[in-house]
C-alpha cells in the first residue's frame, strides 16, 4: 500500500536529546488536543490503540516529527506556525525548519531489505523479558526477538488495515541490549540492525512508544537481499 508521509525537522538553539522527544510530544499534544492523532487518547482521555500516525523523535539533536494520515494536519501546522517548543519549562527557540512531502509503500517484498535501529527498539515487555532473560544461548535469544520483530510489524500491517498475504521472514544482522527511560522509568531496549522481506517506511517506528519515538528504524539502500 502507498503511503503518503510528511517528515518535519527542526533545529532549535541547543542540540536535543532523545527523551526531549516525550516533552516536545506532550507539549503539542496540548497544542493539538482536538486532534487525537496527536497525543493518542481520546476526549474522554482513553488511550487509542493504533499505530500512531504522528511520531515525535530526537534523532542526532536534531526533532523529527512524522505525519501520515490523520497526522498530516499536525505536521502543516506547526511547520507554519511554531516558532518555539517548551521542554518542560524550558523554553527552545527554532531556528530552522525543513519539510518534506513524499510517498512511499508499506508492503512484503519478494527481496530482503536491510535497516538499522536508529532509536532503541522496545521490544520486550514483563513477560516476554522474563522469557527472554531465561534463554541461554544467542541463537535462542535471536529467534525469540525475530519473532516478536515479525509480530510488531504484522501489528501494525492490521493498524493500516494492510493484509500481510506472505511470511515474514526476520534475520538479526547484530543487536545490543541497552538501558534507556520511558516516562523516567527504567527499560530495556536493543539497538542493532536487521533484514526483513518488507518495505517499512524510513523514520517509522517499531514496537513500543513509537510516538515518542522509540524504535525508528532506517533503511540501508545499498544492502537488498
Amino acid at each position: 500500500m502507498k503511503i503518503n508521509i510528511l517528515r518535519l525537522v527542526l533545529n532549535t538553539e541547543n542540540n536535543l536529546r532523545e527523551n526531549d522527544a516525550e516533552k516536545i510530544r506532550g507539549y503539542l499534544g496540548n497544542i493539538f488536543w482536538d486532534n487525537p492523532a496527536a497525543h493518542q487518547h481520546n476526549q474522554k482521555g482513553g488511550l487509542i490503540y493504533q499505530y500512531p500516525r504522528v511520531q515525535y523523535k530526537v534523532i542526532d539533536g536534531l526533532f523529527y516529527l512524522i505525519g501520515f494520515e490523520d497526522g498530516l494536519e499536525i505536521i502543516k501546522k506547526t511547520f507554519q506556525n511554531l516558532k518555539s517548543i517548551n521542554l518542560c519549562g524550558k523554553w527552545e527557540e527554532i531556528l530552522h525548519k525543513g519539510l518534506v512531502s513524499y510517498t512511499t509503500l508499506f508492503s512484503i517484498t519478494q527481496e530482503r531489505i536491510f535497516y538499522y535501529f536508529q532509536t532503541p527498539w522496545l521490544a520486550l515487555n514483563e513477560k516476554n523479558y522474563e522469557i527472554y532473560q531465561e534463554l541461554r544461548t544467542w541463537e535462542e535469544k535471536k529467534i525469540f526477538l525475530e519473532k516478536i520483530l515479525a509480530g510488531n510489524i504484522i501489528s501494525i500491517s492490521k493498524s493500516l488495515g494492510y493484509t500481510v498475504q506472505d511470511r515474514i521472514y526476520v534475520n538479526i544482522n547484530k543487536t545490543k541490549m541497552i538501558n534507556t527511560k520511558l516516562k523516567g522509568i527504567p527499560m530495556i531496549g536493543f539497538t542493532g540492525s536487521f533484514f526483513v522481506n518488507f518495505e517499512i517506511p524510513d523514520y517509522w517506528g517499531i514496537g513500543k512508544s513509537v510516538s515518542r519515538g522509540f524504535g525508528t528504524i532506517i533503511k540501508q539502500k545499498q544492502e537488498r537481499l
